[in-house]
């Protein structure tokens, strides 16, 4: 009994002192201070570009997702970030909840920036996918 008592403050011991050196560690926290801030940065000044759809979908939603991508890549390279989005597949992704989605949905974000496409994109993407390709270079750069 003696000897369980032992090895469990020990055990509690060893645990307070590892915590208590990586907490008050000012070199540790100015480092994880540095971490978290740069990637809170990277979410500031990363432009992204989210698509949400359900699991059917039409030609003209399949045609907003690939022009997307298209005009992306042709503009931005992997400068921005493009996610496309289950709704139904996903419906805890927490980006419906942030961004108020129920449809089919293009949004461009940069920090608190948003910027939503869906009209722009579902009256382009088949007919004028030039015009859709446009309005997304015009809005990404305006972010920038």
């Amino acid at each position: 009994m003696k000897q369980l008592a032992l090895i469990l403050l020990m055990t509690l011991g060893s645990g307070i002192l590892s915590t208590n050196a990586q907490c008050c560690n000012p070199k540790m926290a100015e480092l994880a201070n540095k971490q978290t801030t740069a990637s809170e940065q990277a979410d500031q000044t990363d432009v992204k570009a989210y698509y949400f759809h359900a699991t059917r979908r039409c030609a003209t939603c399949q045609a907003v997702e690939k022009v997307t991508k298209e005009a992306l890549k042709e503009y931005y390279g992997e400068q921005v970030k493009f996610q496309s989005i289950n709704r139904e597949k996903d419906s805890k992704n927490p980006l419906l909840e942030k961004y108020k989605v129920s449809g089919q949905t293009l949004l461009i974000v940069k920090g608190d920036q948003v910027e939503n496409l869906t009209n722009t994109a579902f009256l382009n993407a088949r007919t004028k996918p030039e015009k859709l390709k446009a309005k997304l270079k015009a809005t990404i750069d305006s972010m920038n």
